[in-house]
């Protein structure tokens, strides 16, 4: 999608009654997300090594292949599936409180975005939570005004430094933050492989 007219284009806090189209955006990035995060993690090679070590084992106790093949798969994609759920960084806002959170409005009333921020454990630090846009709006800049907002938020607030923790997978996100000027710094691993990157950028 092209630019959009940054004139018409502006963020709010969030009003009660948009909770529900919030969620719904949220929900939807995080799902996109999740599928793509564990589909990158079945396929890791120590993954694929330790999924046929399990399929090899029982095949003796179940004496049949498929299953054989196909519980180790569905086990570890439930396991992955409750860990994301219950991260902090990636699960969606669920029955969270709804303070905080701001939305990009396009034309004065079609919301295509939000935004969370959260003080972080280390002092004057900022963190970025739920930075999600409509699909519909994607690539279109709504990213960028968002990310800006937050920082501007941030800074008014007292906040030093912003942290944003995002998942490898979501190569939009990460390309958004290392074009706004932020610097990997750690991250999770799974099995030497890094599943989600931290970044973080003086304010």
């Amino acid at each position: 999608m092209p630019s959009l007219d940054e004139s018409q284009l502006g963020v709010r806090e969030m009003r009660e009654d948009e909770q529900q189209i919030v969620l719904e955006i949220l929900k939807e990035g995080f799902k996109d997300t999740e599928n793509r995060l564990i589909l990158y993690v079945l396929t890791r090679p120590p993954t694929l090594l330790l999924l046929a070590v399990a399929s090899s084992g029982l095949r003796f106790l179940l004496h049949s292949f498929l299953a054989a093949l196909l519980l180790p798969v569905l086990c570890t994609v439930a396991a992955l599936k409750l860990i994301l759920w219950r991260s902090p960084d990636l699960r969606p806002l669920g029955a969270r409180s709804q303070r905080g959170i701001w939305v990009a409005v396009y034309g004065g009333e079609d919301i295509c975005g939000c935004v969370a921020l959260e003080p972080a454990a280390e002092p004057r630090a900022a963190e970025l939570r739920r930075l999600a846009v409509s699909r519909w709006y994607r690539r279109s800049g709504v990213g960028t005004a968002l990310l800006c907002f937050f920082e501007e938020q941030a800074r008014r607030e007292g906040f030093a430094v912003a942290v944003a923790r995002v998942s490898v997978v979501a190569t939009a996100a990460v390309a958004l933050f290392e074009k706004g000027g932020y610097s990997t710094a750690g991250g999770r691993d799974w099995l030497g492989y890094t599943v989600v990157r931290e970044f973080r950028k003086g304010l």
